[in-house]
């Protein structure tokens, strides 16, 4: 892999996790924090992660690869990659205008990126200058708020809505409010330092962004504007979620006429109700970590959610940072798999140039493991029979 036409930043970036140490020393602590954190003890973050080293590969030689592809077709979409930018709030903290940004980058190569409702960026603008057609929904349990973002949401042209249901109350902050991070943020003398300190930051991100659009507020949770990221007395109210049931989801089928995607499940009775209401595909996730510590690795829980779905797309995110992680989580049954945080990382230490260089990255050990494993395609399903189980269950 050359480096030579790479941005300095980027040429010391040779795998996704190099991506996340260059961002701790760009990011104000605060802020890198919020993207790195997880809950309590950590321990779902590290079961994600862990739970791709718990399967092996069983590679086939002596067959003629030359023709592989993975590109990926996804709700009649193809894609040059078999996995996704998944949703992530406030991308715009880490690079000015970082939704458009993202969604933009990932629209010129042909992935798919999901926009947050935790965004900076009118979601408008979003899918307009990003091009982006995915958009993932965080609503309370009331009816007439869901519907009037439907409405925002369909005009803006989005063709895909993503329902994120494990989010019924706030997870655990204790490992951001360590380092200074709530929502919205408030102004201290050690948050004006870690600006100070981090002068890059500060003027291409911070600075930037209050000269041409003043303090960034969320603007996609609702149809009216939410509240600036930078307060000293605001809270952050986004309503009750803990009344948001089955038959929001009916409703909202019944409203939505585009593809309609939930986030966030691991039961395999979940799947099936999914399914018993009209979902057209489920993303096996558990926020990567950040909600229910404790909860089951989205791997892990993966093979049960693809025999419950039936023909249902099953999708995946969580703890994926090597090309061989996508190929274990299609040989288990995924027809989709989307990374986070070290698209954040890649987008926060390069922009535009940061996400393309995470892509080529993963592209690139998809491509080489494909040879390796003697496959052509990401969905063959001779693909199956390659992962066996460590502990042999």
């Amino acid at each position: 892999m050359t480096t030579t036409k790479l941005p300095t930043a980027l040429r010391k970036i040779w795998a996704l996790d190099d991506f996340q140490i260059a961002a701790k020393k760009h990011l104000p602590l605060p802020v890198y924090a919020y993207y790195a954190s997880a809950a309590e003890d950590r321990v779902t973050l590290k079961a994600n992660r862990n739970a791709f080293n718990g399967y092996e590969f069983v590679p086939r030689y002596l067959v003629d690869t030359t023709k592989r592809s993975q590109s990926i077709t996804l709700f009649g979409d193809k894609y040059a990659a078999p996995f996704g930018i998944a949703p992530m709030g406030m991308a715009a903290m880490c690079c000015f205008e970082g939704d458009i940004c993202m969604a933009k980058t990932a629209s010129q190569q042909n992935i798919l990126s999901v926009l947050s409702a935790a965004s900076f960026n009118p979601l408008e603008r979003v899918a307009k200058e990003g091009d982006s057609t995915w958009y993932q929904l965080y609503q309370p349990g009331d009816t007439g708020r869901i519907k009037a973002m439907l409405a925002r949401v369909k005009k803006a042209g989005f063709k895909t809505l993503v329902m994120t249901v494990d989010v019924p109350t706030a997870g655990n902050p204790e490992n951001q409010a360590r380092y200074g991070f709530s929502s919205p943020i408030k102004p201290s003398l050690s948050l004006a330092w870690q600006g100070i300190i981090h002068p890059k930051w500060l003027f291409n991100t911070w600075l930037k962004t209050l000269l041409k659009s003043g303090i960034p507020r969320f603007e996609n949770f609702d149809v009216e504007v939410g509240p600036p990221i930078l307060s000293k007395h605001l809270t952050r109210n986004f309503g009750i979620r803990e009344n948001l049931t089955w038959q929001h989801i009916q409703m909202i089928r019944d409203e939505w006429r585009g593809n309609l995607v939930i986030k966030g499940l691991l039961a395999p009775q979940d799947a099936i109700m999914a399914k018993k209401y009209g979902v057209d595909g489920i993303i096996v996730s558990n926020h990567g970590g950040r909600q229910l510590d404790g909860a089951q690795a989205s791997l892990r829980a993966l093979p049960a959610m693809v025999a419950a779905a039936g023909d249902m797309p099953v999708m995946l995110d969580g703890g994926i940072r090597r090309g061989s992680d996508i190929l274990k989580a299609y040989a288990l049954g995924a027809k989709f798999t989307f990374v986070g945080r070290p698209y954040l990382f890649a987008l926060a230490i390069g922009g535009a140039a940061g996400v393309t260089h995470c892509t080529q990255l993963l592209k690139q050990e998809v491509d080489r493991n494909m040879v390796m494993l003697g496959i052509n395609e990401i969905s063959q399903t001779s693909l199956k029979a390659l992962v066996h189980r460590i502990d042999g269950s």
